[in-house]
């Protein structure tokens, strides 16, 4: 098997796991093929192999539906124009006329060349934000796709720690500031899809080289190095407006991240810790939503959050990055996913660990009441079983526990209003207050 079609396997069109392979003038594909060993949950599936061409491909393919989905084979015409789709997006064959100077003879060389698009990842079933996205015009889309609108799990991820900071820094016996709530969630957007662009500017090339991020903006082509660098700067800048609408010290914090966005995409070259890097960065709103509300930070309140954070990230993007690691260990990419290899139930145990241990800390020093304490329980739960039921060999489990992390930042976000909602008021407070109803 060559360099090539071990570097293009698994490349996922309407929602299937089909398996291409290259030859001189044509792209094969196969669910369970000898040729692709490698990955040995593909022996679970059913060996189908064809050519890729619309008229010749329903057959087998439904066969494949029948095989995953039994119950839900989609129609005929539906998955035909699916399968056109794929096919004027994927394949597209050049050739190049080679003349040996020498003999005179000419050599024709067939180079099979892929423009892949990412909307044939969304499935039959496309989310809303994929919905919006395919319904805008073809440059607009390739800008969405490169903040990763269509992908909002990692805004999610990054709202969250804010969110909860926003929270325990609310007064006792009320609500959270929802204005400053509805501010955070907009900067989490834009600072991710401006994370996301530098990521993708600085991974330009190796995305080319792996199967699952060919079909990004930059990598497919579909946009420029000018062109990113410009929405860059575009975003960048709202997120500058954002972050002066809060006091100076969430200014000059707010600001201190940036370094932290930049170098990010750096670490997987050098350390196979980048998920710690990413763990320091997604959560550095833990710090800024406190700072936002009183302008200052309470570090005893605010590290154990910060910690318990980082432990998260660490959990949820080592069970991110093993869908990648056979890709990331052929161009020299670095992960947890590698460094732990079949150790990583253990490593994600301690971290998890690590992590309520933190959130414990955190709602003792906030002095939370109980709900909060029965949604960290509720959070260890969740988390030992993502840990017991992964199967690191198998890309679409490892991207559904992935995905199923945002349910954890909304439970302890309800843990923490509620634990605030009841969180008893300091007694010397009640002693005042009484003193001066007195007066």
């Amino acid at each position: 098997m060559s360099v090539l079609r071990w570097m293009v396997r698994g490349v996922a069109h309407f929602g299937s796991r089909h398996i291409p392979h290259c030859s001189d003038s044509s792209l094969s594909w196969t669910t369970g093929h000898v040729r692709c060993v490698s990955n040995h949950w593909l022996l679970k599936q059913t060996c189908f192999c064809g050519t890729v061409h619309p008229h010749h491909w329903y057959q087998t393919t439904q066969q494949y539906y029948h095989h995953k989905w039994p119950s839900r084979l989609p129609q005929k015409s539906r998955l035909l124009s699916d399968i056109h789709k794929f096919y004027r997006a994927s394949v597209s064959t050049k050739s190049s006329v080679a003349v040996d100077k020498n003999s005179g003879d000419q050599n024709k060389k067939t180079q099979p060349t892929f423009a892949a698009d990412l909307s044939l990842d969304y499935g039959l079933k496309p989310t809303l934000p994929q919905r919006i996205v395919l319904k805008c015009p073809k440059t607009l889309r390739a800008y969405l796709q490169l903040m990763r609108f269509d992908r909002p799990i990692g805004s999610w991820l990054l709202f969250w720690p804010c969110g909860w900071s926003i929270v325990l820094a609310a007064t006792p016996g009320s609500l959270p500031d929802i204005k400053m709530l509805a501010l955070f969630a907009l900067g989490a957007i834009v600072m991710r899809g401006a994370g996301c662009t530098i990521n993708d500017m600085w991974d330009k090339d190796y995305d080319g080289k792996v199967a699952r991020t060919a079909g990004r903006p930059l990598a497919s082509g579909a946009l420029s190095m000018f062109d990113a660098l410009v929405f860059l700067a575009t975003q960048l800048s709202i997120g500058c407006l954002i972050l002066l609408q809060l006091n100076f010290y969430s200014i000059v914090l707010g600001a201190s991240s940036l370094g932290l966005i930049v170098l990010y995409p750096l670490m997987k070259r050098v350390t196979y810790w980048p998920q710690l890097m990413l763990g320091f960065t997604f959560n550095w709103g833990a710090l800024l939503g406190w700072s936002a509300i009183h302008g200052f930070c309470d570090w005893s309140i605010c590290l154990p959050l910060y910690a318990a954070g980082v432990s998260w990230t660490l959990i949820y993007d080592t069970i991110y990055a093993h869908q990648d690691k056979y890709d990331d260990a052929i161009i020299g990419i670095k992960s947890t996913a590698l460094k732990f290899g079949d150790a990583t139930q253990r490593w994600l145990s301690g971290f998890a660990l690590a992590m309520v241990s933190s959130l414990v800390v955190t709602g003792y020093n906030a002095q939370l009441a109980w709900p909060y304490y029965l949604t960290v329980i509720g959070t260890a739960a969740h988390i030992g079983n993502q840990v017991r039921t992964l199967d690191i060999n198998n890309p679409s489990d490892c991207g559904d526990k992935f995905r199923a992390n945002r349910h954890i930042g909304l439970l302890l976000f309800l843990g923490m209003i509620g634990g605030t909602l009841l969180k008893n008021t300091d007694l010397k407070d009640i002693f005042d207050i009484s003193i001066f109803n007195k007066s």
